[in-house]
């Protein structure tokens, strides 16, 4: 690699012991453990750190000012990404799914905090998403800035590497875990995994952010494992999206309680709760048996619930009164 990563984030992240929420889960009070990349430092935390040290790094080493990137109006990674650009001194611009007006809470009020700038895409797909980032960046060039495209998600192989060196953590905190469990969403932080730890040792748990999210996660991995990956081969359960990305499912609301009432942790409604929610699942038809080791990767994602209506009023559901 022709250039360094650019240090942002506070590694290793801690692996505590779950034994509440194993057992609620069917597992033994030994088997389960929890990854904490929600805490990884900067602007809230999140995997997407990891992703950012290298794609940022590959932007300051061709020397933009500028950082472009996309995603829907509650991403974390955008979140991240504009965090990542206060601390190096960079621009920002951020290129969002949908149209203004919506509740600036969440993700969205920290964007705002961090100084990004909103270029709203309205209701596009991928390709409709990516032709208005790159139309910013046009017109970012035409008048003197230096943009350098961050890619959705942060995913691609070279992010990807961020996750290399977490599965490397693993190795040396959970030697030899039968499952890492982790949200899937556009393919980067399950690739790095995979290429670190193996297809057979990562189960991801599709979020529905991506049509195809196995070839994407074959793609990135494939230049950074020792073996050959194919989507075919990979752990990807799909049983959790629902009705789509941004929806909050059944399963989804019974996960969050578990998590926050067995272990005090808290999870987010679209990635980490349909994390869990999978994770629940696997245990139950028999993918994930009592008396292995799982690891539970926590992706990060806690500013996003305030910003999803239907979560907050469901957890606001669980406040109840005193009356002696």
């Amino acid at each position: 690699m022709s250039h360094p990563a650019v240090p942002l984030g506070t590694f290793p992240t801690p692996v505590e012991p779950a034994p509440r929420l194993a057992a609620a889960l069917g597992l033994g009070p030994e088997d389960l453990w929890i990854k904490r990349d929600d805490l990884t430092g900067l602007g809230g935390g999140g995997n997407k750190i990891r992703k950012l040290e290298w794609t940022v790094g590959a932007a300051l080493a061709e020397g933009a000012d500028t950082l472009v990137t996309t995603g829907a109006p509650q991403s974390n990674h955008a979140r991240l990404t504009a965090a990542a650009a206060a601390r190096l001194n960079l621009d920002v611009v951020l290129v969002l799914r949908g149209t203004p007006g919506a509740a600036r809470s969440g993700n969205l009020a920290l964007d705002g905090l961090f100084g990004a700038r909103l270029a709203w895409a309205g209701e596009v797909d991928q390709v409709g998403l990516d032709a208005a980032a790159a139309e910013v960046c046009a017109r970012l060039r035409a008048g003197g800035a230096r943009p350098a495209l961050i890619p959705f998600g942060g995913s691609s192989a070279l992010g990807a590497r961020g996750y290399v060196r977490c599965g490397e953590e693993l190795h040396e905190q959970v030697p030899r875990p039968r499952t890492v469990v982790v949200a899937l969403g556009s393919g980067g932080t399950m690739a790095g995994l995979v290429a670190a730890l193996g297809t057979g040792a990562v189960l991801g748990v599709d979020v529905g952010a991506m049509a195809d999210p196995a070839a994407a996660v074959a793609r990135f991995a494939a230049p950074l494992a020792t073996q050959t990956v194919t989507a075919q081969e990979l752990r990807v359960r799909r049983d959790q999206v629902g009705a789509g990305y941004a929806t909050l499912t059944e399963p989804v609301r019974q996960a969050l309680r578990l998590a926050a009432r067995t272990e005090g942790l808290v999870l987010d409604p679209v990635y980490t709760g349909r994390a869990l929610a999978g994770l629940r699942a696997a245990v139950q038809d028999g993918e994930v048996r009592p008396g292995e080791k799982t690891v539970f990767v926590h992706t990060g994602g806690l500013p996003g619930l305030f910003g999803h209506t239907d979560a907050v009023a469901f957890a606001e559901e669980g406040v109840t009164g005193f009356d002696g």
